[in-house]
């Protein structure tokens, strides 16, 4: 079933909130389809970090793409699989997009956030809204393109998509850049820029830990 944007989930069942280690922050990386954020987070990985990071797997009922590898790109789950976690308060956000689900499993978040690390999560606008609401100290992230036919030639680009699929993921992602206002920051991700993209974004939590060293996100 194809849907034309994000649907949040039911409401799930509540586990007791942890506050992290002193500085640790969670950040949120958004943007649209084609954007090209699993890129500079992969070029985030590269980067030397002054901090220890964790970058969450997540959850995801699609299918497997070319060249991803499960456990790396996404956890793999089947829909029944994937209900048991929402049900269970496995999830820290869980959303329906492009007919298929994602979450973010929140014991990775609180894992990490404890041992002193900082968290990436790569999700849509509808699961950085979730986030933002149940995790104020969150730090938000939007990337955006030079412009949307720039978006539209990237989309067009990876042929992971049908006719039908592409269609709704270009309309969807118009109503995503209408919503860059609801972050913390907005970073434009140039075309062939990539490793600047990140460097920017790494400036941006080297930033948020001068300004906020003592800060305790809690999830």
């Amino acid at each position: 079933m194809s849907v034309a944007g994000p649907r949040t989930a039911a409401p799930r069942s509540r586990r007791r909130r942890v506050a992290g280690a002193p500085g640790a922050i969670l950040v949120v990386i958004s943007g649209p389809s084609g954007v090209g954020k699993d890129a500079v987070i992969e070029a985030l990985r590269r980067r030397p970090e002054e901090r220890d990071t964790h970058y969450v797997v997540t959850c995801a009922t699609r299918a497997r793409r070319p060249g991803e590898v499960d456990g790396m790109s996404y956890r793999f789950v089947d829909p029944e699989r994937f209900a048991a976690m929402r049900a269970g308060g496995e999830l820290l956000e869980a959303n329906e997009v492009h007919g298929h689900w994602y979450g973010t499993p929140r014991d990775q978040v609180v894992e990490a956030l404890g041992a002193g690390r900082d968290v990436i999560l790569k999700i849509d606008v509808q699961g950085a809204r979730e986030v933002r609401r149940r995790v104020p100290q969150a730090v938000l992230i939007f990337i955006v393109p030079p412009s949307p036919e720039d978006l539209e030639a990237r989309l067009r680009g990876r042929a992971t998509e049908s006719d039908d699929e592409l269609a709704v993921r270009q309309r969807n992602a118009a109503a995503e850049l209408a919503r860059q206002g609801d972050y913390d920051y907005i970073v434009v991700n140039e075309t062939g820029q990539v490793d600047r993209t990140a460097a920017r974004i790494a400036e941006i939590i080297a930033a948020e830990h001068r300004a906020h060293p003592e800060r305790r996100v809690t999830v």
